[in-house]
């Protein structure tokens, strides 16, 4: 039950901060406005809530002497998923802070950027929030307003992140993945396929086929050229 209830959080954590970064890469662009502004101000916040509720549970969890080794070493394994993702939403922070000190939306400086998206943003901040539709109560200035509590949660961030390091240590290099790379994308792409569709094997056998022809093509049209190269040396 303690395991489920970590991987839970870990994947509510994972989805929010997914959800972060794909509004982060809004900020400037066509898309921007106070709307996206507040929306990455309650996802952020969300994100924070949901990494103090798995640093609770985790450290608690990893300091229980009592643990057998192979569900601790479970739980080191999922400790390492949530400091890497710990790492990408401190990242995502630190570039929502610069991006909003160069595009202010009440007193622009620059051109917004055409990064050929379109469209709102408050289906990705809806599925954050888990609610079905945003609700917008921010004063008009917040994207300067937001910006100092920002740092403030940046720097919170950093001492979360250190104390974590004194409580726990799991060095990443000790924890050993339970899949092959790619192998969570591939299981969902063969539990996902349908008669219609064709596997990976088949899409590769039918890539070398294509291969061979197009080779024989190109070799029959070198061939046809010299010939007539020859030829016209001859009538020449």
């Amino acid at each position: 039950m303690l395991k489920e209830e970590c991987k839970a959080l870990l994947d509510a954590l994972n989805k929010v901060t997914a959800c972060y970064r794909h509004l982060v890469l809004t900020i400037g662009g066509t898309s921007d406005s106070q709307n996206l502004r507040e929306e990455l101000k309650k996802t952020r916040q969300k994100a924070q809530e949901l990494a103090v509720a798995n640093r609770n549970k985790l450290t608690s969890t990893l300091k229980d002497h009592r643990l057998t080794k192979e569900d601790k070493a479970e739980f080191e394994r999922l400790w390492v998923i949530f400091t890497t993702c710990m790492d990408i939403l401190e990242t995502d922070m630190r570039r929502a802070l610069v991006l909003g000190q160069e595009f202010p939306l009440n007193i622009p400086k620059k051109h917004l950027i055409q990064t050929g998206m379109s469209g709102g943003t408050s289906g990705v901040a809806a599925r954050a929030m888990s609610v079905q539709n945003m609700r917008y109560d921010a004063e008009h200035n917040i994207d300067v307003m937001d910006l100092k509590d920002l740092e403030d949660e940046i720097n919170l961030m950093d001492e979360m992140m250190y104390e974590m390091e004194m409580k726990v240590n799991v060095p990443q290099w000790t924890v050993e993945a339970k899949q092959d790379p790619g192998a969570e994308l591939k299981s969902t792409m063969s539990a996902g396929a349908s008669p219609g569709i064709i596997s990976l094997d088949d899409h590769k056998s039918i890539c070398d086929l294509n291969k061979v022809l197009a080779g024989v093509v190109f070799s029959a049209v070198l061939i046809i050229a010299i010939i007539l190269a020859v030829c016209v040396v001859k009538l020449s």
